[in-house]
């Protein structure tokens, strides 16, 4: 989309939320308009709109701001006209039950995998994923299981944004996570082995509409110590057929 096109109000509107989404506390006017460069009398005519609105609320004690429940509200609507989340929840139930550990669905979204369901076993220990957040493609068991099946040009675009390292076990050489990709399409799953965050292990299947596009993937995740060799193993069986009837369900029938 050119420049001209754009209504400068509304991306420096945007440009606030995605501010306050990534910020780990209520943010002040001036902190904002520094990341913006914006002088703070333009920033609080657009946080005030956004605050009528319900998009941002403001402390009234310490003037600060936080993303508002309106949000909330959007980001369900969303989550709930997702036809895919409806289809893959009772799976996701079936696999947390089958593997006593956290079952998640993504979407692809802009080059990263969006959770929009969890499911998570009964256990003292809380995976730290959320419903809404976005990993990387290349560190994580959904999103390879993902990349692999990917057109070439969007892997490159992918590569050539840098493969950071999240990990010490983090693929970050160009070559062998090529050599990653097409062990997955053999295989037909993914696994992260503390690629992404130590001390999680995950092993992910892809899922495909009925045009044969991948747009999903479904997982399941544990602590390093429970997803030994031969759990993965048990747990791969499992993310693949979850992953295959899911597809089913959305009308794609494989090519023969």
């Amino acid at each position: 989309m050119t420049d001209s096109k754009i209504v400068k109000s509304v991306d420096r509107a945007l440009t606030i939320l995605s501010i306050l989404q990534q910020a780990e506390e209520p943010m002040g006017v001036t902190e904002i308009g520094a990341q913006m460069g914006l002088h703070k009398s333009s920033v609080y005519r657009i946080l005030a709109t956004l605050a009528r609105r319900g998009y941002v609320h403001q402390d009234p004690l310490t003037e600060r701001y936080t993303l508002g429940l309106k949000l909330v509200d959007l980001g369900t609507t969303v989550l709930n006209r997702l036809e895919l989340r409806g289809i893959g929840l009772p799976y996701l139930k079936w696999l947390m039950e089958s593997s006593r550990e956290v079952a998640h669905l993504v979407v692809l979204r802009d080059g990263k995998a969006v959770y929009i369901e969890k499911v998570e076993y009964p256990s003292p220990v809380k995976m730290a994923s959320r419903i809404g957040a976005s990993v990387p493609l290349h560190c994580t068991a959904v999103g390879k299981a993902m990349l692999a099946f990917l057109p070439e040009g969007s892997v490159e675009a992918i590569i050539n944004q840098g493969l950071e390292r999240r990990t010490p076990s983090t693929i970050t050489d160009p070559v062998k996570l090529r050599e990653e990709l097409e062990h997955i399409r053999n295989c037909g799953y993914a696994c992260d082995l503390e690629e992404n965050e130590l001390g999680i292990r995950c092993v992910a299947a892809p899922i495909f509409n009925i045009s044969g596009e991948v747009i999903a993937a479904c997982s399941i995740s544990g602590l390093a110590m429970t997803m030994t060799e031969s759990k993965i193993k048990e747990c791969a069986e499992l993310v693949c057929e979850a992953g295959r009837k899911i597809s089913d369900a959305l009308g794609y029938r494989k090519k023969e």
